[in-house]
């Protein structure tokens, strides 16, 4: 029995690319109930994994960035008069990954290729929970969840060689 068992997740994977090494459906399901564990019961989300062209297009769609990113989250706004017993409120929203950047931060950053779409689906999912990183004590906040959350599904802490990174 897994430890996540008690989250029901209905999660609708999407994969729009060619790119080899994606991780297994399960894999993906395994790291978004572990941020959902403990902060909801029952959620539904979907995760898009795109190409290059397809996460730029988007990043600049929606956040007016001319390139691909590793992660773009949407979370989804209850509608006003919408009750939480509701089943749409189970929504939680959509991640998109981009499996090139993925790869290519992983390489550089020295990184287990699977190690680094955890992180990019917890920190994802994290967003998608209303968790940021726009201030220093919402990163502090953010990235000791991150570190929790990844450490405790057997991952290394992903910020654990980040000065060094920021070195370069």
């Amino acid at each position: 029995m897994s430890v996540f068992s008690r989250v029901q997740l209905d999660l609708d994977l999407q994969v729009a690319t060619d790119c080899a090494d994606l991780p297994l459906p399960p894999q993906f399901e395994r790291w978004a109930k572990a941020v959902l564990d403990g902060r909801r019961e029952r959620a539904a989300m979907t995760i898009r994994v795109v190409d290059r062209d397809e996460g730029a297009a988007l990043n600049l769609q929606y956040r007016g960035r001319d390139h691909a990113t590793n992660v773009l989250s949407f979370p989804f706004d209850l509608p006003p008069g919408v009750s939480p017993e509701d089943p749409v409120a189970e929504l939680i929203g959509d991640l998109v990954v981009c499996a090139d950047v993925v790869r290519r931060e992983a390489l550089e950053q020295g990184k287990e290729p699977l190690a680094h779409w955890a992180h990019m689906v917890v920190h994802g999912v994290l967003h998608l929970l209303d968790y940021d990183h726009i201030t220093d004590q919402e990163a502090e906040r953010m990235e000791t969840l991150e570190t929790s959350i990844l450490c405790g599904l057997g991952f290394p802490p992903p910020y654990e060689n980040q000065e060094d990174l920021e070195d370069h």
